[in-house]
């Protein structure tokens, strides 16, 4: 199951995703992060098969992919842990107080575990939400 939430940003779209594309900036806005430690040279930029780790309070260490980026438009990525995944979609679009952005959010269990994928991502969704909204706040601020 995905969920679909709009959340409303006080910036522009292209603002938006800069800030959002850059991985280095999610302990700002992550609640649930402390780090990202890169397995590539960030300087080569942050588009498709941009790959880091996130290191998350709780302990766990999901491997993360950027998987799409369309500048000002729309950003993809998906975390890898212990036979679980997670995708998340950004899609930017312009309003008149700055930009709405899509948080399209889904959790794939592995296949023996049916139906909690579904639950999880029920769970994490409202978490995913007020993360984005932080991230609006500290554009906001800037």
């Amino acid at each position: 199951m995905t969920r679909t939430r709009e959340v409303l940003l006080p910036v522009g779209p292209e603002q938006a995703f800069d800030y959002f594309a850059d991985p280095r900036n999610r302990p700002q806005w992550q609640s649930s992060l402390r780090a990202v430690v890169f397995s590539g040279d960030p300087a080569d930029g942050f588009g498709p098969g941009t790959c880091w780790v996130d290191v998350t309070r709780p302990g766990l260490r999901p491997s993360m992919q950027t998987t799409l980026a369309v500048p000002g438009e729309r950003w993809a990525e998906t975390g890898r842990w212990r036979g679980f995944a997670a995708d998340l979609v950004l899609a930017f679009a312009p309003v008149p107080t700055g930009c709405s952005v899509a948080v399209t959010f889904r959790v794939r269990a592995p296949r023996w575990l049916p139906g909690l994928g579904s639950l999880l991502t029920r769970a994490a969704v409202p978490m995913v939400v007020a993360d984005v909204r932080r991230a609006g706040e500290i554009l906001r601020k800037r």
